[in-house]
């Protein structure tokens, strides 16, 4: 199953453009707005989870910050990145892996993750996502899954939709909750889609 995940997006990156995936933001708004909200020196240590092609990296690395990760299963969408950012990305971190079997080797003040913990199915993954972020953020924790008024897929997998109790119940062990707020976001195709964001604090 694994190695089908790696391949799936593997495909979904080689194949398709950013304006034909239902996930591309020109400007990830909330994402920023939420990590502004914690006042962070620029060297504070944030990581993008399945950021990928994502502009946030993009955004951060012009708004000063320094000490940017980047991961993502997909070693083409990383690629993609590295591409459009140019001289940039020696700027990044950049980590190719599954995020059930990444291995930090530090800890992290600001984990992101937009639109990757919801396409963790079964407990042994959520509960593997789950222990590694508990063990390796120190400061705080943003994640965007699709809400009970979202899509049940997404790029052909199933996915788990969230409401506000049920992310925070995943959550509990490490982190208090800071916020929550949904977002519609309009997909390159004209389509909405229902966002759950909730910021926590380890």
């Amino acid at each position: 199953m694994k190695l089908d995940r790696k391949k799936h997006w593997e495909t979904v990156y080689e194949t398709k453009n950013p304006d034909q995936v239902s996930w591309t933001q020109e400007i990830p708004k909330i994402s920023l707005k939420i990590i502004h909200s914690f006042k962070l020196n620029k060297d504070a240590k944030i990581i993008d989870i399945g950021g990928g092609d994502s502009k946030l990296v993009d955004y951060l690395l012009e708004e000063g910050y320094n000490n940017i990760t980047v991961l993502d299963i997909s070693e083409k969408a990383i690629a993609k990145a590295k591409k459009r950012l140019g001289e940039k990305a020696s700027k990044v971190n950049w980590i190719v892996s599954d995020i059930t079997e990444f291995e930090p080797d530090t800890s992290f003040d600001v984990w992101h993750d937009r639109a990757t913990f919801h396409f963790l199915t079964t407990d042994d993954q959520i509960k593997k996502y789950t222990n590694i972020a508990t063990i390796f953020v120190r400061g705080y924790l943003i994640i965007g899954t699709f809400s009970q008024n979202g899509p049940k897929k997404c790029s052909g997998l199933e996915i788990k939709q969230y409401n506000e109790e049920e992310l925070t119940s995943e959550l509990k062990k490490g982190f208090d909750k800071i916020q929550c707020i949904t977002e519609d976001h309009l997909t390159p195709s004209n389509t909405t889609q229902n966002f759950l964001f909730c910021s926590f604090k380890r």
